[in-house]
């Protein structure tokens, strides 16, 4: 089985102004100030930062912290998404040839819901998000879970991802990745501009 991994936000779907809302919503009823919108998909999306501490000053995550995060991102999640160019074609073009599944450091419940809401949720076998595994990526246990549920090998399989944390997440499961540049992120190199060239990638990786 040929299987592709995809990351949900910035490589499948434009989501951004929403996470920033979000994370805005939580500074203020925390007392922080807003902060610009590319500035936290910058630093939202970089295995080096610490979240918790660089958005809202504490080590961990806390309680308060995540109830104010899910109940505004419960409200707001279908809000102003948009299918990046190329996706939905891609996906219908090559769905009889490969298994796609989705390996998100969102709630998998809301992701479902954002797919679902955008037409696309009927291509993935599975979505795995944060509160399914015990480590988000980087960590490579999300890739683990899905290559044990979808019973296939390392070799036939490859992840897709617009973060350098969906790459390590590879790279620590022993798996290939792809890095896209539509995302959140502006990655100097290393990375593909469209979704053209992500299909030449996935035929060379699987010829």
């Amino acid at each position: 089985m040929k299987l592709i991994m995809f990351d949900m936000d910035g490589t499948l779907i434009n989501s951004g102004g929403m996470i920033a809302n979000t994370i805005n919503y939580v500074r203020e009823n925390l007392g922080f100030e807003a902060l610009d919108k590319k500035y936290i998909l910058k630093n939202v999306n970089d295995p080096n930062v610490n979240s918790s501490e660089f958005f809202y000053g504490t080590k961990h995550f806390t309680q308060e912290q995540g109830k104010l995060f899910e109940t505004y991102y419960y409200d707001h999640c279908l809000t102003d998404l948009e299918i990046y160019d190329g996706i939905k074609e891609l996906l219908e073009d090559l769905k009889n040839d490969y298994i796609f599944t989705v390996a998100t450091n969102a709630n998998s419940e809301f992701a479902n819901r954002m797919l679902n809401h955008l037409e696309i949720g009927k291509y993935f076998k599975t979505v795995v998000g944060y509160n399914d595994v015990l480590k988000p990526k980087p960590h490579p246990e999300m890739v683990y879970k899905i290559l044990e549920e979808i019973k296939t090998t390392k070799e036939k399989s490859l992840l897709v991802g617009d973060s350098h944390k969906d790459v390590q997440a590879a790279t620590n499961a022993g798996i290939e990745s792809v890095l896209v540049n539509w995302g959140f992120s502006d990655h100097e190199e290393n990375a593909i501009e469209n979704v053209k060239e992500l299909e030449e990638r996935i035929f060379k990786k699987f010829r």
